[in-house]
């Protein structure tokens, strides 16, 4: 085995096996590195609203004196939806729904009450994350369940509570107090009360949302004819929230996005130097790969007489490949020891920085787990090319 091995590697070329292993280190260096960066940075922009889809668009129409005075309508028709659910960024479009009666909700703490006029507003079910009894409503139900914008909390804390001196509530005390709900239709005919219960809040949406069905049936009890009229607000799930095509498209038709989305075009721009930095990686590993392919195949060329031989005189396949295979797994294994040593490196320089901004870093292994992957595809392949270039010189 020791004779057919310094037989077969007597005209290696050590120069080309450093080359790729040079070249092979890179690629996966900047591969890894780049996925690993990605996977610990893109916490800074990702929302915490955990019970709303991330990728998602609040629109409306933009409310001006002219159009005022035109007689303007801020309302969305079938065909101006139609229009956006055919963009190529659109992936899903809900309307938003809101309450055709009024509603007076109260709240009783430490002897102390209080109670205020709210509207409603419901968005189809599929824009919320909300699983299980967390999130449904039916006929005959005595609790509302309710998501209201952590704004509203945080103007109850510092603006009204202090003045009116009243407790602050932090968000679990609020979602154990039960709200009571009284609905009347417009005229007071028909009256309900019900028990409401806050399961969320939300950074993103400035509103009080109620699950679709409640809004069906409450409106249909209490309204007065209203709730088919077309919604003045969209809420449109993305493929890219900060597309630059979302912004010309918004600014085109004279549209608002409701909320500070600078998180979201920093997200998608990280996205994107990913995309660019993954692919630059991609390539050089790609050459990498047929450097050590096309040195395999000129060592196997030159070696073709004796590999003819030994084959002849009845040595099996697989140790006559044996050498070969060898300096494939040694120079790829060893490539992929330094990328991943590389990005250990890299990812202490600025881990610290990430978690300081606030970051919630993802685990360590994402970026090594991708290089070990892209070496065995490597070294599977050339393994392959070698078993394929050894029975071709029995022939």
């Amino acid at each position: 085995m020791k004779l057919i091995s310094k037989l077969l590697r007597k005209n290696t070329s050590t120069a080309r096996i450093a080359g790729f292993v040079l070249s092979n280190f890179i690629g996966l260096a900047i591969i890894a590195g780049g996925l690993q960066f990605y996977v610990d940075a893109r916490s800074l922009w990702a929302s915490d609203d955990s019970f709303i889809k991330t990728d998602y668009l609040v629109v409306n129409k933009k409310v001006t004196a002219s159009n005022l005075w035109d007689g303007g309508s801020s309302e969305f028709s079938a065909n101006e939806i139609e229009d956006i659910k055919r963009q190529p960024w659109v992936r899903g479009v809900g309307g938003f729904s809101s309450t055709d009666y009024r509603v007076w909700a109260s709240v009783d703490q430490g002897g102390r009450g209080m109670s205020t006029m709210l509207f409603f507003e419901s968005i189809p079910d599929a824009f919320v994350d909300v699983k299980g009894a967390d999130w449904q409503f039916r006929e005959g139900d005595e609790i509302v369940p309710i998501i209201i914008s952590k704004d509203y909390l945080t103007l109850y804390n510092f603006g009204f509570a202090s003045s009116a001196g009243l407790p602050q509530m932090s968000e679990n005390i609020m979602s154990g107090i039960p709200l009571t709900l009284s609905l009347s239709s417009e005229d007071g005919s028909r009256t309900k009360r019900m028990q409401g219960r806050v399961v969320g809040f939300s950074n993103r949406l400035n509103t009080i949302l109620v699950p679709e069905n409640f809004m069906q049936w409450s409106n249909s009890v209490l309204g007065a004819g209203k709730s088919e009229e077309n919604p003045s607000r969209l809420i449109i799930d993305v493929s890219s929230p900060g597309d630059v095509a979302i912004k010309d498209y918004i600014d085109e038709h004279d549209l608002e996005v409701a909320g500070d989305k600078s998180g979201s075009s920093a997200s998608y721009l990280l996205k994107v130097v990913t995309g660019i930095v993954l692919g630059v990686g991609m390539v050089i590993t790609v050459l990498s790969f047929f450097i050590l392919l096309l040195s395999m195949s000129l060592l196997m060329e030159k070696n073709r007489d004796k590999l003819h031989s030994l084959l002849m005189l009845g040595c099996p396949l697989k140790e006559v490949a044996a050498p070969y295979v060898r300096i494939v797994v040694a120079a790829s294994v060893c490539a992929c020891v330094l990328a991943v040593a590389c990005v250990v490196v890299m990812r202490s320089c600025y881990v610290d920085a990430l978690v300081g901004l606030g970051a919630e870093t993802g685990g360590w292994w994402q970026g090594m787990l991708a290089a070990i992957v892209i070496t065995v595809l490597i070294i599977i392949f050339n393994v392959i090319s070698v078993s394929r270039k050894v029975k071709s010189s029995w022939r």
